[in-house]
């Protein structure tokens, strides 16, 4: 009964409460978990707020794991913005505070000569691990030991929406310290009180927390997540193919964007190849979508995607002539006799002029900047599209780029809108729209999935850009319906996940870096690891962790 994994509350069987002795712990009455559940639900819609709701849901998951995950996948996209986006974020910000029991593992800087210890101290086998340093938190900066919220979320996720065992996952969180002053000034935060590990210790932390995850759980698979920028894009180029490994902020963001893009781009009668990008933020996230992109247009037989593809930041448009890109930005710098003539004196070249002089048909935005996306900017995409694809995807919701009832008000209804945070429908000409939430949970479960059963040893740039596809593929778009959104609905999550987990297994035969499988044999093993909320039968000769 303490142990999450096994319990089973109220609807442990007479048999059971007699054969373990728990008879007189229990009510008597024995209820399956519908009837839980439905208990749940009136406990749930008497709670006051979002962040009330996630810590319940917490509470649960601590308690009883079959039932968190049957409760949730029951009302999944009503759950989704409250287990994890925008809502985990006030969750990590409060982390300290809300503290009730421990799950998944903190590996404190300090303890770095333990680190073989404490991860041989996890039984049984894992296949995948997402882990954070909790430096930037969404759009939250960094939240220290907070950060925990993230990883534990995001494998919930992949439980809920990708069907993967929650008892093979850890989440863990490296403490490597914090620079967020409000968290070191409170007397309640539970994480190491120490600015930030910089430079080579932080390399030589890292590169010891790798080594020894390979070696506790060969093949596992780590995600790397919500690192800081300036350690995201080299941490992925370093480890990405000496062990099985992705960034969901750099790959998982770019792969569901691209889906939107080619999904959108069904309604314009067009192609992604026919299309001219401008991302608005130019950090980890902005570049790895604008390298998505690059191998997608590539695939489509598109050379040279340079006079396609524009990036912008806080000084303005990426080119060149400019000595302040970092290394991850120089590939996607313009030639500066091209843009010359956009400047205005030598300075940094405005958005909304990038937008009007690229003649861009679609917007991306990763910047963290509210109001962003101006209606100037709408103005200038309708000249180059009656479809323009806008995509606000900055998140928490207060960070958003734009708001999509302005951009359907600016556009005329014609605006083709995903955003990264939930919004309500938009009633447009009396007519409602669904605004789809380009969440990453589209891709990353499916991904995880894919590679777990095709024992893959690498995620490949075709694995993802197949993910991409089937997400793609699914877009109610292809019926020519947009008022239902441009991506699936959340309910439809499960399906989409297992689509995904058999485009991925695929590629990665195709690519050499899994097992040579056929679609048949993908699909027996897609069927086999699907783990499913059901109560195990628990008696005293097996009451250890079921298979």
């Amino acid at each position: 009964m303490n142990d999450a994994s096994l319990n089973k509350g109220t609807a442990f069987t007479s048999g059971e409460r007699q054969a373990l002795g728990i008879a007189g712990l229990l009510p008597p009455r024995i209820e399956a978990s519908d009837e839980q559940c439905a208990r749940l639900r009136d406990k749930y819609d008497r709670l006051h707020d979002d962040l009330e709701r996630h810590i319940f849901l917490r509470a649960l998951q601590d308690t009883n794991q079959v039932l968190f995950y049957a409760f949730v996948e029951t009302h999944l996209a009503e759950m989704l913005p409250v287990l994890y986006t925008p809502t985990v974020g006030a969750a990590c910000q409060q982390f300290s505070h809300v503290y009730r029991r421990p799950l998944g593992l903190f590996l404190s800087y300090p303890d770095r000569d333990q680190i073989a210890k404490q991860l041989g101290a996890v039984e049984g086998d894992v296949d995948i691990v997402v882990v954070t340093d909790g430096e930037r938190i969404l759009g939250l900066g960094d939240q220290g030991l907070g950060g925990m919220g993230i990883p534990i979320g995001k494998l919930s996720l992949y439980t809920a929406a990708g069907g993967v065992d929650p008892r093979r996952t850890i989440p863990i969180l490296l403490d490597v310290g914090t620079n967020n002053i409000e968290l070191l000034e409170d007397p309640l935060y539970l994480g190491w009180r120490h600015e930030r590990v910089t430079g080579a210790e932080y390399d030589d932390f890292i590169e010891q927390f790798v080594t020894t995850l390979d070696s506790r759980f060969p093949g596992v698979l780590l995600q790397w997540e919500d690192f800081a920028g300036h350690h995201a894009t080299p941490l992925l180029h370093r480890y990405r193919d000496r062990l099985l490994s992705f960034n969901d902020d750099i790959q998982g963001t770019a792969a569901v964007a691209l889906a939107t893009i080619h999904a959108a781009a069904t309604v314009q009668g067009s192609t992604l190849a026919e299309q001219t990008i401008c991302i608005v933020g130019a950090g980890s996230a902005g570049t790895g979508i604008a390298s998505m992109l690059r191998d997608a247009l590539a695939e489509d037989g598109v050379a040279e995607s340079g006079a396609q593809l524009f990036l912008t930041d806080a000084n303005g448009l990426l080119h060149d002539r400019r000595d302040d890109l970092l290394n991850f930005q120089l590939p996607f710098a313009q030639p500066w006799d091209a843009v010359a003539s956009w400047a205005d004196n030598d300075g940094p070249t405005p958005l909304a002029t990038v937008v009007e002089r690229a003649r861009s048909t679609v917007l991306v935005g990763v910047s963290g900047q509210p109001g962003l996306f101006t209606e100037t900017i709408v103005s200038s995409m309708l000249a180059a599209t009656d479809r323009p694809i806008i995509l606000p995807l900055s998140n928490p919701t207060s960070h958003a780029e734009a708001i999509p009832s302005d951009l359907f008000r600016w556009s005329g209804g014609r605006a083709l809108i995903a955003t990264g945070s939930p919004f309500d429908d938009v009633v447009h000409d009396g007519v409602a729209h669904t605004i789809s939430q380009a969440n990453n949970v589209y891709v990353f479960p499916g991904v995880g999935m894919g590679a777990v059963i095709s024992n893959a040893s690498t995620i490949t740039d075709r694995m993802l850009l197949a993910a991409a596809r089937s997400v793609a593929d699914h877009s109610p778009c292809r019926t020519g319906d947009t008022t239902k959104g441009v991506l699936p609905p959340l309910e439809q999550v499960q399906t989409v996940s297992r689509r995904i987990a058999h485009a991925v297994a695929a590629a990665a035969a195709v690519d050499g870096v899994g097992d040579d499988i056929d679609g048949e044999e993908i699909s027996r093993r897609v069927a086999q690891r699907w783990w499913n909320p059901e109560y195990p039968e628990i008696t005293p000769n097996n009451n250890e962790r079921p298979e």
